[in-house]
């Protein structure tokens, strides 16, 4: 039936209508630039710059940033039914989502999803009343000096038993390491024995090959790559399709997390039996979670799975930059060796590893590390989500629904923040004229975030990275062998290096 001329005229401004807006949208781009210099294009917005970058999109957006007024950069997709969000590196907003407008940013509905499979509901996956409860559970371990003692005799067993003799064999084979890949695997015996009462011995050859270690190992890594993935991708439900047709990296991923459920269940179930044959310590993480006997195995699951991937990847993350650092300045590795031998000669130990007391002491050897992970934080961005409509400090407008994260490695090259040698690895900038270290703010340096997420565990870091340093450096030197160009940025859940980190160890000459 052919339409009439009235009814023509009544559907020509509807067949107009995406013309008009496709007209209106390239008007206002180019009446209203973007204050980051991204170019806007109609109806997608700034979509084909993330697209582009997504592959290298902290080093990337901490460039924009770095242009940015306020140094937050807003992005909004959702008309598409894309993501939307922000991202920044402005102190003041910093201190505003982590901590003076805390309730507003959740995890929220959308990080939890995507990481639910592999973190489930843990301490790191879980808002409200479910994180609350993991949070007091943890803190109330953490706060107890009888955990930091043990912290200590753990550590100075995996040095002295295992890291340096394996050291020591590399340096007399000749043998270049791949020190990421070691300090993983000690970061990984360290946090099961002290939250499981569980000693996998991975820094141990034999030890690797047991119970499937390796094979958890090389998991763990590749499902925190196809998590990142996720995230990254402008399409929020790609993944969940991906999952669905089983195509890659999905398929991938369902069969990391069979072989880490299937791992993780075995440490909750012989870790279980132990306990109820009295032959298991009563006050680690594991037992303190199970002893309510109001949680199924998935759930301790979760708890083991959070507290492992947080042991293992954070402080391995940092080492691993630090060595490279210090490889390329003797003159700050010169400090630290004078620092830990001048507290060697002052407590007159001949302990092969050292006291909590002596690293204490070892406050240019705390600026260093801490230095180390301004520029490269083990956790290079961390998101929250805006639960309704609000207000940055810097005049930012944020959206119910919309991805707010900060950026700690963009920060770090901000000289409003910094100062203009911000880019420069100066350990001395955290020490005061006695030599003393002195902490910064956490809306400036959030590398263990701030507010009521604070991290537990930055004491136990701490020692952890300061006894392997000083062990090491005290007897060991590295030399970097991958080249003069600084390796390739791996941003995953933590910032890892491309390609590991290739280093030849030599004998410190006494």
């Amino acid at each position: 039936m052919e339409l009439s001329l009235t009814s023509s005229l009544a559907i020509l401004p509807l067949l107009l209508l995406p013309l008009l807006c496709f007209l209106c949208l390239r008007w206002q781009t180019r009446k209203q630039p973007r204050a980051d210099g991204l170019k806007a294009y109609p109806v997608v917005g700034t979509l084909p710059h993330f697209v582009k970058n997504q592959h290298r999109l902290v080093e990337w957006s901490a460039g924009i940033i770095a242009r940015c007024p306020t140094h937050t950069m807003s992005f909004n997709f959702k008309g598409l039914g894309l993501m939307a969000g922000a991202i920044t590196a402005n102190p003041a907003n910093v201190e505003y989502v982590m901590k003076t407008n805390f309730q507003n940013y959740p995890k929220g509905d959308f990080v939890v999803s995507v990481i639910e499979d592999f973190l489930g509901h843990g301490i790191f996956n879980s808002d409200g009343d479910q994180w609350l409860w993991q949070r007091k559970a943890s803190s109330y371990e953490f706060s107890k000096r009888s955990l930091r003692n043990f912290v200590v005799s753990t550590v100075r067993f995996e040095v002295v038993e295992r890291l340096l003799p394996l050291l020591s064999q590399a340096e007399q084979d000749g043998r270049t390491l791949d020190v990421q890949d070691v300090l993983e695997r000690f970061a990984f015996d360290n946090i099961c024995c002290v939250a499981f009462d569980e000693d996998p011995a991975c820094l141990t050859e034999e030890g690797l090959g047991v119970n499937g270690r390796a094979e958890f190992m090389h998991a763990l890594t590749d499902a925190q790559n196809i998590v990142m993935a996720r995230f990254m991708s402008p399409i929020k439900s790609a993944w969940r399709i991906k999952k669905l047709l089983n195509i890659e990296p999905e398929r991938r991923m369902h069969e990391a997390l069979a072989t880490i459920h299937g791992y993780v269940d075995r440490i909750v179930r012989e870790r279980s039996e132990r306990g109820a044959a009295g032959l298991a310590r009563k006050d680690d993480f594991l037992s303190r979670f199970a002893s309510s006997g109001e949680h199924s195995n998935e759930s301790l699951r979760d708890v083991v799975t959070n507290f492992i991937l947080a042991g293992r990847d954070t402080t391995s993350s940092a080492l691993t930059w630090f060595f490279w650092l210090l490889s390329s300045r003797p003159d700050v590795e010169e400090k630290i060796v004078r620092e830990i031998c001048t507290v060697r000669a002052s407590s007159r130990s001949t302990d092969a590893a050292f006291s909590f007391s002596e690293l204490r002491k070892m406050n240019y050897l705390q600026a260093a590390i801490t230095e180390s992970m301004r520029l490269y934080p083990p956790v290079a961005m961390d998101s929250r989500c805006c639960q309704h409509d609000d207000v940055l400090p810097d005049g930012t407008f944020v959206g119910k629904g919309w991805q707010v994260s900060y950026s700690a490695y963009a920060m770090a090259r901000l000289e409003e923040i910094w100062g203009n040698d911000c880019q420069e690895y100066r350990p001395e900038r955290w020490l005061d004229a006695e030599g003393m270290f002195q902490p910064e703010s956490t809306s400036k340096y959030p590398i263990f975030h701030g507010g009521p997420r604070m991290c537990l565990g930055k004491e136990m870091a701490y020692i952890q990275m300061k006894s392997i340093v000083a062990c090491v450096f005290e007897r060991f030197s590295f030399q970097f062998v991958g080249g003069e160009s600084r390796p390739g940025l791996v941003f995953s859940v933590t910032l890892r290096m491309e390609g590991g980190l290739p280093m030849q160890v030599k004998k410190r000459e006494q």
